[in-house]
């Protein structure tokens, strides 16, 4: 497998570069200067860069001291940039002579391995089929982010093909055979969700100031909720997905993970806008986004009609489960309410049933849609590569390397989802198509998220985030997850699906989510942020697995 090369090259970063571990001082000047990389945000870590206590190589060579630190159990990440460093050093030059290119100049990120990056590292969904892979160019969203100063120090774990490879009693989140199985950090063998999960778990542990990823349906949403970040999942189109693996042209999008609204906030100014690489993006209702940092505002809460839409909400049946999720999530309402919020209950979903009736089978108009996007927007990615050194050029050359090749497990992981796909004819442009398309667009709007919002007068809906993404995604709606809370002392440790990986337990952390239309992020951020400030739920949550190294173990050294 890859995880002696990828040990390998973070030792071979680390030899010689950052030498023997320091022991940490107590001085509490020492602390001032150098804020600990477990919280650190934009302001810290541009104010500590102005006053030249540290620089951003400092930042890259100390993050990548965390990496090494947790990497052999988490399996964050799939693969390090090996110019981090000498990009830091421009970047440092830069600023030393006056230029800063964005508030984020200088700050490492962490980009999900479906997002393409033209230069050493490979772009492979967690699958072997296409490492020696060559793009183009970058990803229109990592060249913004570059464009902007950011250093993209690695790519971030993920399940392999987006969760869209094996079957349901087949999968494990945070699987891929490229990356090995990520883990969350919260509770031993804590399952990390999926599929943005190594994304979500190094942004949460600050192996990077915060993290690119991707979502579907759920797949930034559940990764953030239950690895205590904050994750932010666009509508589709404000941010490109020229050169981003696909899934669904009508419901991917990528977004940031944080570990605060104000860094995710302000990831987002930089990855979003127009592309005339991607056609979705031309729907955006302005020429340029709004400046999203300019929405945190502790008293945003105030005098906002906020819904909860109750019909929605999916409990397991087991109480263990639920019952702590809806307590902590009628605790956060109280919250709510409390800082000005009018809450209006049971501002249902008009047609949840039929939604959820669909969804259940893989024949349903659900993932029909899904499944044809991803028949019909898969290869097209295949035709833009440059190098194609396994000749992947179609989902049935996919699903014959990945059933073949030693290194993907199979068959005890399956190509259930690929089978299933490929029993589909035509593609997304064929007659009756359109028909599916509109009916789960509109499961989503006006019988769903935009249906409630219009018939209550809301400013947004409210739910817990395990319960959230499944709606919104139908019509490419957003959604921002935060911290509400954590499983209490005294639950019942419970391995769920294939590979056992524990999903409930005391501390794994649990997510608030808010949802709104279409291009309401200004919104969903704004409330997010006031309900984050007050009860600065992260700060309560920690990890039981926790990288130690900081700034001021290389700084001088």
């Amino acid at each position: 497998m890859m995880l002696p090369r990828i040990l390998l090259m973070l030792s071979l970063l680390v030899l010689g570069v950052f030498g023997l571990r320091v022991p940490r001082s107590p001085d509490k000047k020492v602390k001032d200067i150098f804020p600990d990389l477990l919280d650190a945000g934009t302001d810290e870590l541009m104010k500590g860069l102005k006053q030249k206590h540290f620089t951003s190589v400092d930042l890259v060579k100390a993050y990548l001291r965390r990496i090494q630190e947790v990497q052999s159990q988490l399996h964050v990440v799939t693969e390090i940039n090996p110019d981090a460093i000498s990009i830091a050093q421009t970047l440092d030059a830069e600023r030393a002579h006056g230029k800063l290119r964005s508030a984020l100049h200088g700050l490492p990120m962490l980009v999900k391995d479906n997002i393409a990056t033209n230069d050493k590292m490979n772009n492979s969904a967690g699958s072997f089929a296409l490492l020696g892979a060559k793009v183009p160019r970058d990803s229109t969203v990592v060249a913004k982010l570059k464009a902007a100063g950011v250093i993209i120090i690695g790519k971030s774990s993920m399940s392999e093909w987006a969760n869209f490879r094996s079957g349901f009693d087949n999968s494990c989140n945070g699987w891929s055979a490229h990356g090995g199985q990520v883990l969350g950090a919260y509770a031993a063998d804590q399952d990390p969700s999926g599929s943005s999960s190594g994304s979500a778990v190094g942004a949460s542990l600050g192996l990077a100031f915060a993290a690119l990823g991707t979502e579907t349906s759920a797949s930034i949403i559940f990764p953030g909720s239950v690895n205590n970040a904050v994750g932010i999942k666009p509508t589709v189109g404000l941010t490109s997905r020229a050169l981003v693996i696909p899934v669904s042209e009508r419901q991917d999008t990528v977004g940031p993970l944080a570990r605060t609204v104000t860094d995710a906030a302000h990831v987002l100014n930089i990855i979003a806008g127009k592309d005339p690489s991607d056609s979705y993006t031309n729907a955006q209702p302005f020429s340029q986004p709004p400046d999203y940092t300019k929405y945190l505002k502790k008293n945003f809460l105030e005098g906002k009609r906020i819904g909860i839409p109750r019909n929605a909400f999916l409990p397991i049946g087991d109480s263990n489960i639920d019952a702590p999720i809806l307590a902590t999530f009628e605790a956060a309402i109280k919250e709510l309410k409390v800082a000005g919020a009018i809450i209006i209950d049971n501002a249902n979903f008009s047609q949840w049933e039929e939604y959820y009736n669909s969804s259940v089978t893989f024949y349903g108009a659900v993932n029909l849609v899904v499944a044809i996007d991803f028949i019909t927007n898969l290869p097209q990615y295949f035709a833009k590569l440059t190098t194609n050194p396994n000749d992947i050029t179609s989902l049935s050359a996919l699903r014959d390397f990945t059933q073949h090749n030693p290194h993907e497990n199979y068959p005890t992981r399956d190509t259930a989802v690929f089978d299933a796909a490929l029993t589909v004819t035509g593609d997304n442009t064929a007659p009756g198509f359109q028909a599916f398309a509109d009916q789960t667009h509109a499961w989503g709007t006006y019988g769903g998220v935009t249906g409630a919002l219009d018939t209550y007068r809301l400013d947004a809906l409210v739910m817990p985030s395990m319960y959230a993404p499944g709606v919104p995604a139908l019509a490419g709606l957003p959604i921002v997850t935060v911290p509400m809370g954590k499983y209490p002392a005294g639950t019942q440790v419970q391995r769920l699906g294939p590979c056992g990986l524990v999903a409930v337990a005391p501390n794994v952390p649990i997510g608030l989510s808010f949802l709104g239309a279409a291009w309401s992020e200004e919104e969903l951020i704004g409330c997010a942020f006031a309900y984050e400030q007050r009860t600065l739920v992260r700060d309560k949550v920690r990890p039981i697995v926790m990288p130690t190294s900081q700034l001021e173990d290389v700084v001088g050294h």
